[in-house]
């Protein structure tokens, strides 16, 4: 029965004071002494099993736990949390207020607080421990296990100010710590502690030091897998290099075989533009000498003149491309002389496979233009011979005409002769007119300051203004072009030629160095210079939206404007001349500017419109 008594005691996992319930009540009976003998003794072997029993049951719960945490580091992922885990259950199986770990810092010899688990103070969780301060910067320094049941009180330990008020505001009295080693190296220490006085037993040391070891582990293990995921990521990084190495030089070999295919076939500039922007993408512009563009590929934007000049004189000097900003820069030259530039734009960067393409392109673009320009200067040569004698009127007229279809031109077709002056360089002049005249299907000549060029059109006016403009850019300076034209045989070549040289000198003298202009567009001066005397296109040419618009409308601006002149440009004495009101005349003039132009009255005008309504008025009378 007594037996008994004690084993519900232990099946019902009592507390040992409720095992001294049997012994009070048989004492209270007044039990006979060898009863109470032998009831003292079973509580004693129950209590002996109890112990056994919890210490087995703690000790299947510290096994659980290492089983776990062995679990936890065979499938490590996220090292955080298998810290996290480790400080935990050490907090749970010491039965501890707070349990927390710290690693060494070895660049600045401390160790700092890395994982808490039931910590309140932020001082307390950002605390950094110098080697051999406090008990845990001894552990850490010394590698062996120290615990405290006082921490406080205990004067065996280094005190340091901070570290006692992080201590003290985390409330911590006993303090158990165990080094965390990898090899013969402390990496931290790991803890548990009590706000309240309590001493640590060996066995509680050595479960400590077990999550220690455990913890240790995870550390080595997260670095080896950091460094076996970085050893991959390079073997990976390696192995696309490799093969965009090896597709680079396959498309640099491709880049090169189609380039080399176009010289064969007598491709332009244009086409290697084309195989350029096709392999490296982006857009391409190129540049000849002068910074003119001579294909464009793609949008390539505004360009600075002063950024492309200094970074093409870079790439001269290094002999390689230049990047500024987003543009990839590469100088084309033969020898000192330079021959123009590559502009590619793009967003992505260039490795050098695809700079030493687009220096591939310079050098196949250079030896295009050389060979345009050799063949330039010979068909220039022959053209220009072609127009002299045009000029001088040699030979019949169906030899003329043989030899100029043989420089692909029609001397059947309409005409302009242009006549341009300069001051510039004759050897530049010379090869853009030659550039000019063979893209426009015509003929060129040079003679000393002078250019001529024979051009399909029948607009001479438009065509002289081209041409002085554009032979203006490739020069730097002034031209000044006179034009005649349209011609329909070859022996209206040569007067043509005299007309248009007396067009460019009448520009000359008026000060309009740089125009372009035909007879017909000098107003009175050309009827100096033109050799028709041309009375009507005159008359046209200045007063042509009056005289149409008096036609149409029945109005009197040509008598009005007549009146006004002859009124010294009163308008109080042209109405009264007119018999209307001041407002009627001006609502006239008014329309006479939006006709003519707002410049009407200025004095050049005023003197033109005046002599062509004497013309106009004598040619009525006639």
């Amino acid at each position: 029965m007594t037996c008994a008594i004690f084993l519900e005691l232990l099946a019902r996992e009592a507390s040992p004071v409720e095992f001294e319930a049997p012994l009070l009540e048989a004492r209270a009976a007044g039990a006979p002494p060898e009863e109470l003998a032998e009831l003292e003794r079973t509580k004693l072997a129950a209590l002996r099993v109890r112990t056994l029993l919890e210490r087995r049951a703690r000790r299947e719960a510290e096994l659980s736990a290492l089983f776990d945490t062995a679990s936890d580091l065979a499938g490590l992922r996220d090292l955080d949390a298998v810290l996290e885990a480790i400080v935990r259950r050490a907090r749970r199986l010491l039965h501890a207020d707070i349990s927390y770990m710290t690693l060494n810092d070895d660049e600045r010899g401390d160790t700092f607080m890395r994982v808490t688990d039931g910590s309140v103070s932020a001082a307390f969780r950002a605390l950094r421990l110098p080697m051999g301060a406090g008990l845990g910067g001894l552990v850490a320094q010394t590698a062996t296990p120290y615990t405290s049941a006082d921490y406080p009180a205990d004067e065996r330990f280094h005190h340091l100010s901070f570290i006692d008020s992080a201590v003290g505001e985390e409330g911590l009295v006993a303090i158990l710590g165990v080094p965390m080693r990898l090899g013969g190296r402390v990496i931290g220490v790991l803890y548990a502690a009590n706000r309240s006085a309590r001493p640590f037993v060996q066995e509680e040391v050595t479960l400590l030091g077990s999550l220690a070891a455990h913890a240790a582990i995870a550390i080595d293990n997260a670095r080896l897998l950091e460094e076996t995921r970085a050893a991959l990521d390079e073997l990976s990084s390696a192995n696309k290099l490799i093969q965009a190495r090896s597709t680079a030089v396959e498309r640099a070999a491709q880049a090169h075989d189609r380039m080399t295919a176009l010289v064969v076939r007598g491709g332009g500039v244009e086409d290697v533009a084309a195989v350029v922007t096709d392999v490296l993408g982006g857009a391409l512009v190129v540049l000849d000498a002068e910074g003119r563009r001579l294909a464009a590929l793609g949008e390539a934007g505004d360009l600075n003149e002063a950024d492309i000049e200094a970074a093409a004189t870079a790439s001269r000097s290094l002999g390689r491309t230049v990047q500024r900003g987003g543009l990839w820069v590469t100088s084309m030259a033969a020898g000192a002389e330079a021959l123009g530039t590559l502009v590619l734009r793009t967003s992505d960067d260039m490795p050098d496979p695809d700079q030493r393409i687009l220096e591939r392109a310079a050098l196949v673009t250079a030896l295009l233009l050389l060979f345009r320009r050799s063949v330039a200067e010979a068909e220039g040569r022959v053209r220009g011979e072609l127009l002299n004698d045009l000029l001088a009127g040699r030979a019949d007229q169906e030899a003329l005409r043989d030899r100029a279809k043989l420089v692909g031109v029609d001397l059947t077709a309409p005409h302009i002769l242009v006549v341009a002056r300069h001051n510039g360089d004759r050897q530049r002049a010379a090869f853009w007119a030659t550039s000019h005249a063979a893209l426009r299907q015509g003929l060129v000549a040079a003679r000393g300051d002078e250019v001529i060029l024979l051009l399909p059109g029948t607009s001479p006016g438009p065509e002289a203004r081209q041409v002085a403009r554009d032979l203006s850019a490739a020069l730097g300076g002034p031209a000044t072009a006179g034009a005649a034209g349209p011609l329909d045989t070859p022996t209206d070549i040569a007067p043509a030629h005299r007309e248009a040289e007396r067009c460019a000198e009448a520009l000359l003298s008026l000060g309009r160095s740089g125009d372009g202009a035909s007879s017909d567009e000098l107003g009175f001066v050309g009827l100096l210079v033109g050799d028709g005397r041309d009375v009507p296109a005159f008359l046209s040419s200045a007063l042509g939206p009056v005289l149409a618009y008096d036609e149409r409308r029945g109005t009197a601006l040509i008598q009005t404007l007549e009146t006004y002149f002859a009124a010294g440009c009163s308008l109080s004495r042209s109405a009264e001349r007119l018999h209307i009101h001041v407002n009627t005349v001006t609502q006239r003039l008014d329309r006479v500017a939006q006709l003519l132009g707002e410049d009407w009255q200025s004095p050049d005008r005023s003197l033109e419109l005046q002599l062509a309504l004497r013309l106009n008025r004598l040619r009525t009378a006639l």
